[in-house]
């Protein structure tokens, strides 16, 4: 094994491999099957899932709630082809380089809170690289050839932390809010119409309770990553086993309990804020001051299913996200420079031809009919038909 930076302290952990009882060789989860299979022999074999899931007391979380060290790094002896690797703190289950073979730390080889619940993945590489392709299809600019990147060789997956949170609040708010009239003035010539606002106090009590309100904890799954793959399937959530990550990788949070219950708490008091307003029927919002209290609060380390992909294209580097349980696809594709200069060009030519239109119309007089007839023909169009 390299040696580690000086500047970090190692410490060796030990791994769990799941190993077949038919031929020794590893076992790895089948999303497909949702079961173990072997990987040298094909063996399958099924295991417990507890789908009863459990919430956690907050106030117990925040005793356990300790990271590793940012200086120490964990190594670990592979039991396959014995050699020494070294792993991010991170991480909480890795595949050997050497060997491919999946290790999963055990239990108490770090600091901090265990994975408490699993969302499994529910297809493969090869689906998953489906799911990337149709995706990719949809990309207007996006290169022919770059489609080939997109092959099961090239997915991994990965369980993502988040930890989740429920929340009975109850809101006081006092403010101002304002609704806007129409009146007519003037007389003659001078007669119009102008807009004014009335402004009225408001007060209330506002109570909502809160399920699984998701945070990202980790740097490499940002809270805007998570939220565009949303929804994951909760229905398929599990107590955590370790059967699960076998064949996998599994990020560990960074961003402990304590900053993540202060995160859920912003997106919260957003919802709060927004459904508060839409309850007072306004136009415009003077000042609303809102004062929320929690309680029953409990939380859940979820670790969610993804897919990823990255891929170079042309010196640059390109990542796709798939979730691993719906199949929605997110990421960057390149640009063909040829498909975007067609579509100047066509732009260009369709500006020329609506200008070419118009003045012939308007030569001829009949622009205003023209005119007429197409916000007719706009307005009387099913606008539900494009969503």
């Amino acid at each position: 094994m390299e040696e580690a930076d000086q500047n970090f302290k190692t410490k060796k952990i030990e791994t769990d491999v799941v190993k077949c009882p038919s031929c020794g060789g590893t076992m790895v989860f089948d999303p497909e099957l949702q079961a173990l299979k072997c990987e040298h022999c094909g063996n399958v074999s099924d295991f417990k899932k507890d789908f009863e899931v459990v919430e956690r007391n907050i106030a117990e979380g925040f005793e356990n709630a300790e990271l590793v060290g940012e200086e120490e790094q964990v190594a670990y002896r592979c039991s396959n082809c014995g050699a020494e690797v070294v792993i991010n703190s991170d991480e909480t289950a890795t595949i050997c380089p050497f060997c491919g073979t999946s290790h999963v730390a055990k239990e108490g080889s770090f600091k901090g809170i265990r994975p408490q619940v699993v969302i499994p993945f529910q297809f493969g590489k090869d689906k998953a690289s489906d799911f990337a392709k149709k995706w990719a299809k949809r990309r207007l600019f996006a290169p022919v050839d770059f489609k080939k990147k997109l092959e099961p060789e090239n997915v991994h997956g990965v369980y993502e932390p988040c930890f989740t949170f429920d929340s009975d609040t109850k809101s006081t708010y006092y403010g101002r809010v304002g609704d806007i009239h129409t009146r007519t003035v003037g007389s003659g010539k001078n007669r119009r119409t102008e807009t004014y606002v009335v402004y009225r106090n408001v007060s209330g009590v506002y109570n909502e309770f809160f399920d699984d309100v998701m945070v990202a904890t980790n740097a490499k799954f940002d809270q805007r990553k998570m939220d565009m793959l949303s929804p994951f399937d909760r229905s398929r959530a599990c107590n955590y086993e370790k059967k699960f990550l076998s064949g996998f990788f599994a990020d560990k949070y960074q961003k402990n309990l304590s900053e993540s219950w202060d995160d859920a708490k912003k997106i919260i008091d957003s919802r709060i804020r927004k459904d508060i307003e839409n309850s007072l029927h306004c136009d415009e919002v003077d000042y609303l001051n809102i004062s929320t209290t929690h309680t029953g609060v409990t939380y859940k380390y979820v670790l969610l299913p993804v897919y990823r992909l990255v891929y170079g294209y042309k010196g640059k580097d390109y990542g796709v996200m798939i979730n691993g349980s719906s199949g929605k696809a997110k990421g960057k594709t390149p640009k063909s420079a040829i498909k975007v200069s067609i579509a100047v060009v066509l732009a260009i030519a369709a500006a020329v031809g609506l200008g070419f239109l118009a003045f012939a119309l308007a030569k001829s007089g009949a622009l205003d009919d023209f005119m007429a007839i197409s916000r007719k023909i706009f307005t009387s169009f099913p606008l539900k038909s494009l969503k």
